[in-house]
């Protein structure tokens, strides 16, 4: 059973700190992404794969943004795109998954686990079979190469090095 992100009812977030005192929230508009389900409703073993373009990142500041796509963070002349790839959801329990696979952010991959709940499956009002879920993760973005940082005058960092993962995503029955 074949499953497409419908981009429209999804987003994906991440949240960093700020001179460890705050938190700066973010989001990508633009990514893609399909699911293979071994049957019509269980996502167990499913197959996962997913991409966004990092020159959709937002953080409503465009000079931080600008900063993002540069060199010295996601570098996106050079890696237009983040992926997740050879991933596999396990069920947990009723409605809970690991999600495993590989992420590619910049020239560097690396294996992580995601925390996946299921909200349910639904047809929509026009007869399309819709399923949403909740995913949940934390990675270290200096294990993908993105090590800018600054001192503050108290000595403290400016930007955090653990960054939240949060995605809503809303599948569509291919």
């Amino acid at each position: 059973m074949n499953w497409n992100i419908d981009q429209t009812h999804s987003e994906v977030q991440f949240k960093v700190k700020h001179l460890v005192i705050s938190t700066v929230t973010g989001n990508f508009t633009s990514f893609e992404g399909t699911v293979l389900a071994t049957s019509e409703d269980s996502f167990d073993n499913a197959a996962v794969a997913f991409s966004l373009n990092v020159d959709s990142i937002s953080t409503n500041q465009i000079d931080r943004d600008n900063h993002l796509k540069s060199a010295e963070f996601f570098d996106v002349e050079k890696f237009p795109k983040i992926t997740f790839s050879n991933g596999k959801l396990t069920k947990k329990n009723n409605n809970d998954y690991d999600l495993n696979g590989h992420l590619t952010i910049k020239e560097t991959t690396k294996p992580i686990t995601l925390q996946v709940t299921l909200g349910g499956i639904m047809k929509d009002p026009w007869g399309n079979t819709k399923a949403g879920f909740e995913i949940n993760g934390v990675i270290n973005r200096k294990d993908f190469g993105m090590t800018w940082n600054a001192i503050t005058e108290a000595g403290g960092l400016l930007v955090g090095e653990d960054i939240k993962l949060a995605l809503n995503i809303q599948l569509a029955k291919a």
